[in-house]
């Protein structure tokens, strides 16, 4: 039997236990932390944050400041610009990372996938034609082959750029 060395999943178990705020309101109140929250951009009623536990290196969340648990319950300007957002970050995850394609998605309800079912988020990720490899589909383990305060460097830039660039 092989075993696999993941100590920072007991942080996130524990953490999620211990948990009693949604991560995406303590994100949205704190401007003043968003390196250490991982926020890459602020909007008017949406902001982009870094997946703490990624599929891929990339993986973004997008979400509102309003805590919403349906889509249907956001105002029409939040969800265009959430979809604004979301485009724009396309761009910018392609030129950071040149995937050969990217996932879009939202789970809202527990059925459905959300781990956080109680506050809306998009999911923004780059794909690589063969990441899904043996130690995702046999060993339950995924590979992310960049530090997350690289990730967050390269992605703050890519936000930081003037907007009609992306």
């Amino acid at each position: 039997m092989t075993y696999l060395w993941t100590p920072w999943r007991s942080t996130y178990m524990k953490a999620k236990k211990e948990q009693s705020r949604c991560i995406f309101c303590v994100a949205a109140a704190e401007p003043e932390r968003d390196e250490e929250n991982l926020v890459v951009f602020r909007g008017s009623s949406v902001f982009a944050i870094l997946n703490r536990y990624p599929y891929t290196s990339g993986h973004l969340m997008i979400a509102p400041y309003e805590h919403i648990a349906r889509l249907a319950s956001a105002t029409e300007e939040t969800g265009a610009e959430m979809m604004r957002l979301t485009r724009r970050a396309e761009v910018i995850l392609q030129r950071a990372y040149q995937p050969d394609g990217l996932n879009l998605g939202m789970n809202l309800g527990r059925a459905a996938g959300a781990g956080i079912e109680e506050h809306i988020h998009m999911h923004v990720l780059p794909r690589w034609s063969g990441d899904a490899n043996f130690m995702t589909s046999v060993g339950n383990a995924r590979l992310i082959p960049e530090a997350l305060e690289e990730t967050y460097a390269k992605l703050r830039d890519g936000f930081s750029a003037r907007q009609s660039e992306a």
